[in-house]
């Protein structure tokens, strides 16, 4: 069965690509990090993957809160990426969620707290890739 192409990527130089999703022909662009020889002027190949996480999570959980009744709109997410070296790689991602302007039940966030670890991105990434994350709730 062949898939169709979904993202088209050129190498533009610098140490910069360009990505365009073919679906939308929307743009990214991506940067080498400072510390890797790069400017830093865009989010780096590893920021995605942090971004990746975070987005997923975020998104699965909204998929949930929709199918069960409720809102997280105006939640949010604040994402760290910490590198190691020797391989050089994202060894953790840590993520806090906040929901402290969504009023949600008891259930309600059990529901968001047992989907943390099961959607697709976090499901993808290496088992020694650390996944710090945490929800916020309002008292």
């Amino acid at each position: 069965m062949e898939t169709k192409e979904t993202i088209r990527t050129i190498y533009t130089g610098q140490l910069r690509t360009e990505a365009v999703h073919v679906q939308s022909g929307n743009k990214l662009i991506t940067d080498a990090p400072v510390d890797n020889q790069g400017k830093g002027e865009a989010f780096s190949p590893t920021d995605l993957l942090a971004t990746s996480l975070s987005s997923c999570i975020l998104t699965i959980l909204g998929i949930k809160a929709e199918a069960n009744g409720f809102s997280i709109d105006g939640a949010t997410g604040k994402t760290w990426k910490i590198m190691s070296n020797d391989p050089r790689r994202v060894s953790e991602v840590k993520i806090e969620y906040d929901f402290t302007m969504c009023d949600l039940t008891e259930n309600q966030k059990k529901i968001l707290q047992d989907l943390v670890k099961v959607s697709p991105v976090p499901l993808s990434l290496h088992e020694e890739t650390k996944q710090n994350v945490n929800l916020k709730f309002k008292d």
